[in-house]
Order: C-alpha cells, then sequence, then structure tokens
C-alpha cells in the first residue's frame, strides 16, 4: 500500500484520503460542528469588543474623582466647593493660565426615540449626556470632530458620538433634541476611534446643570503631571478630611464597567456551546463510527501488514482531527464576517445604550480552534478504540 510506512505508522496523507473520499459526510459533520465554533468565536468576539470599547475610553494619564461609594459617575455627587479643593491636590498638570487642569463634569441618563420605531411606537433608550468643559475636551485628545463643529460655552449645543450618530436614534447634525426641560441642538459629531465616549451626547457642562436642576457636578476629572503623581495625588485625597471621594485612573475607571457584562456574555455564551457542542460531538462520533464499519476490511489489512493497535487509535483520532480543525476554520472563517456588524446593548453599569462592534484576536482565534480539535478529538476517541480492538480475521472474513 501507498502513503504510509510500517515501521513508523500510517501517514498524515493516509488520514486526510480517508476524510476526502467521504467528502459529502465529512462536510455535512464538519458543517455541524462549525456552526457550534460560530457561536463559541461569536461570542467571545463580543465580550473582547465591549472590553476594548470600554477599556479603551479614557486615557491612563488621567484621574476620575467621584464620590465614595459611586460605582459609576451616574450615582456620583461632587458639589462646586469640593471640586475647588480638588483642583489644588499637588500631582495635576497645569493649562496655559496656570491653573490646574480638571474639568468639572455632568452625567446624566436621557430616553431618545428610535428613529426605526413606527409613529404609535414609544422604543427608547437609555442614552448617556456628558456635560463637560474646554480642559475636559483637551484632555481627550482622542476625540475628533468628523462632522460639524464644537458646542459653543454658555449655549444649548450638543456634539454627538458616532456611534450614535450611526445608530438607530436618527441624530444628526442640525438635529434638535428635547430634555431637560429645553430644546438642544446638534451641532457635531465626534469620532473617539470606537471608545464608550462614542455613544454619548456631549454638551456645555454649567448649561446640563441649569438645564437638570443639579447642585453637584458627577465627576471631576484631572490631568496627571507625570507618571509618579497619580500616588501623590490619591494620597492627598485620601487624606482630606473635606472630601469622601475615590479616584481611578481614567482608562481603569471604565475598563471596570465593562466587566461586568463582558462576564455575563461569556459566561452565558460558553454555557449554550458547551450545550450546542455536545450534539456537535456526538454527530462527529456516529461519522467516525460510520467510518469504521465501512473500513472493516481495510482495518483488518492495515493488521494483518503488520501495524498495531496503536497505529490504528492514532490514525483514526488524527483523522477526526483533522475533522475538528476542518470545522473550526470553517466556523472561524464566517465568525470573521460579524467584524463588519455594530451592535448595541446595555451597559449594566449605567443602564445605558453602549454601541460596538466584535473583534477578532489571535488569543481567540487560537482559543476557538483548539476548542474545535477537542470536539474532534472526543467524538473520535470511542470510535477509534473499537477500530482498534476489532480481530484481524473477522475484519478479514467481512469481505
Amino acid at each position: 500500500m501507498k502513503g504510509f510506512i510500517p515501521a513508523r505508522g500510517l501517514s498524515f496523507a493516509y488520514v486526510a484520503r480517508n476524510l476526502w473520499a467521504r467528502k459529502l459526510t465529512t462536510l455535512l459533520t464538519a458543517g455541524g460542528m462549525a456552526l457550534v465554533i460560530f457561536v463559541f468565536a461569536t461570542v467571545l468576539m463580543m465580550a473582547e469588543g465591549l472590553r476594548h470599547t470600554l477599556g479603551g475610553t479614557g486615557s491612563y494619564h488621567n484621574a476620575v474623582v467621584t464620590s465614595q461609594g459611586a460605582q459609576t459617575e451616574v450615582q456620583s455627587t461632587v458639589d462646586r466647593q469640593q471640586a475647588a479643593i480638588i483642583e489644588l491636590f499637588p500631582g495635576l498638570a497645569s493649562n496655559a493660565q496656570g491653573r490646574a487642569l480638571a474639568s468639572q463634569e455632568v452625567l446624566v441618563l436621557v430616553n431618545l426615540p428610535k428613529s426605526h420605531a413606527g409613529a404609535a411606537s414609544k422604543t427608547l433608550a437609555n442614552t448617556v449626556v456628558r456635560g463637560t468643559t474646554a480642559n475636559g475636551l483637551a484632555m481627550r485628545p482622542q476625540v475628533k470632530i468628523v462632522e460639524g463643529r464644537l458646542f459653543r460655552t454658555g449655549h444649548s449645543e450638543l456634539m454627538v458620538g458616532a456611534g450614535v450618530a450611526r445608530g438607530s436614534h436618527g441624530v444628526k447634525v442640525g438635529s434638535t433634541l428635547h430634555f431637560g426641560l429645553r430644546d438642544w441642538t446638534v451641532v457635531g459629531v465626534f469620532d473617539s476611534g470606537n471608545s464608550g465616549f462614542d455613544s454619548e451626547l456631549w454638551g456645555d457642562s454649567e448649561q446640563m446643570m441649569q438645564a437638570f436642576r443639579r447642585q453637584a457636578f458627577s465627576s471631576v476629572l484631572v490631568r496627571l503631571r507625570d507618571a509618579e503623581s497619580y500616588a501623590l495625588f490619591t494620597r492627598a485625597l485620601a487624606a482630606d478630611t473635606r472630601l469622601k471621594a475615590n479616584s481611578q485612573r481614567e482608562s481603569v475607571f471604565y475598563a471596570d464597567q465593562s466587566e461586568q457584562l463582558a462576564n455575563f456574555i461569556s459566561i452565558l455564551g460558553k454555557t449554550i456551546t458547551v450545550i450546542f457542542s455536545i450534539g456537535a460531538i456526538i454527530g462527529a462520533m456516529i461519522t467516525m463510527y460510520a467510518s469504521v464499519a465501512n473500513r472493516t476490511v481495510e482495518i483488518g489489512t492495515l493488521r494483518a501488514l503488520g501495524f498495531r493497535r496503536s497505529n490504528i487509535v492514532s490514525a483514526f483520532l488524527q483523522e477526526a482531527m483533522l475533522l475538528g480543525l476542518l470545522s473550526g476554520v470553517l466556523g472561524l472563517l464566517a465568525a470573521s464576517f460579524m467584524q463588519m456588524l455594530e451592535i448595541s446593548t446595555t451597559n449594566m453599569q449605567t443602564f445605558s445604550e453602549i454601541v460596538f462592534t466584535l473583534i477578532l484576536t489571535p488569543m481567540i482565534a487560537v482559543q476557538v480552534l483548539c476548542f474545535a480539535v477537542f470536539m474532534g478529538i472526543v467524538g473520535g476517541v470511542l470510535p477509534a478504540v473499537r477500530a482498534a480492538r476489532l480481530n484481524i480475521v473477522d475484519a478479514l472474513r467481512a469481505a
């Protein structure tokens, strides 16, 4: 026989030819397993996309100060006197006027109607509206105006994130939104590099305070002077008895908000994948059992030629692994197209809508392919053992 060397066992070419000889069965089995892989990869990509969106929000060189115990800016209150005290702490960078580079920010949730809803429908979505300042814009250089202009201080004007502009709200430059007992004119669209800011509306902080009858800010954003300044700043903040506040680097603050939802998506998706994978493994097992039944004489001939039981087991396991790898490649290829979609969900920390894209990383690809091969191995173990245990004489008589 060609394609194998008795002294070393059956070759990989022999294994691959056996799968190719049953093209239809192989493709049907691989297709079923590929659907499971597609679900598994999509779930991992969703969790990664969410972590990237919120984890990429903000800067490592900024710090967010919120009231003690508040996990989000929505839950936090910092009054004017406290905000003024925070600006006096050491470790902060200065602006051109020599004052601390700080921004008193207001965060509120408003219900915006979705444009695809019918006339009789009242489909609403919670959207973050952020009141910020010129300093706040300066401390976030990743935010770029892609259409229109910046809002003007002292005016009821808004900039909308690119995610909101592309989404189902139908908000664009020139649109008028009504909330906070007044009308707001959209004057610009900004892009923050697919971060969480793209799901927000930004306007003047003082105007937001007035519109929502707020007596306190939600947070204070400060710029750190250098890499060592954060420890100096946090020590001063903790030592001041006039304040009961927490501080986190801005990037860490938003990354923490993604963990709960990302973990929920990951756990739920993996649970569904495990359930689906049981069916896929059974399908692979049936295919391999059928292969053993159809190749009884061939197996008997190989044993008669001197191949050991371990060679037979190895050959069938390689066949199952190759089947799993094929399904993994097909499922991963299909899942890669999901990166073209932009989806929205509710941030479980702030209960606001957040827009993000799915992201396929090399680590996810490795995990998916390993899982696919594992399914193939589990589905092929029992058939491989059965093939190896066939009696030589009985197998040859089957002809």
